[in-house]
């Protein structure tokens, strides 16, 4: 199954119950079900891993078709041509955490 045929699915399931719910509400079951991906994660608990990634999805597809967006084609725009600050696969960038092309904020002299 593709991005965007889960993402289908998850709307054929939910669409009506999350929309209702609206976008704040849903955001915070989002955010739950990364905490408990963070605890699985944490102690080392594989089945459990795997059950919480499925939900961290489902619940990121639920968001995206709130907004309006689809997974598949967010996610080929910005990482189809590899990286998309070094536009290498594999990534390139000199520190694999940071990102090369971040804007320099200025900031104005302060006198007197």
């Amino acid at each position: 199954m593709g991005l965007r045929e889960f993402q289908r699915l998850i709307e054929s399931i939910y669409y009506r119950k999350d929309k209702a719910r609206g976008l704040h509400g849903t955001y915070f079951w989002f955010a739950e079900e990364v905490g408990e991906l963070t605890r699985a994660l944490r102690r080392g608990e594989r089945g459990r891993q795997e059950e919480e990634f499925a939900d961290v999805l489902a619940w990121l597809s639920t968001l995206a078709s709130i907004q309006g967006v689809d997974l598949e084609r967010a996610a080929r725009r910005k990482y189809g041509k590899g990286c998309p600050y070094c536009h290498a696969t594999p990534c390139a960038c000199p520190d694999p955490g940071a990102k090369p092309r971040q804007k320099k904020v200025l900031r104005r002299n302060k006198t007197g």
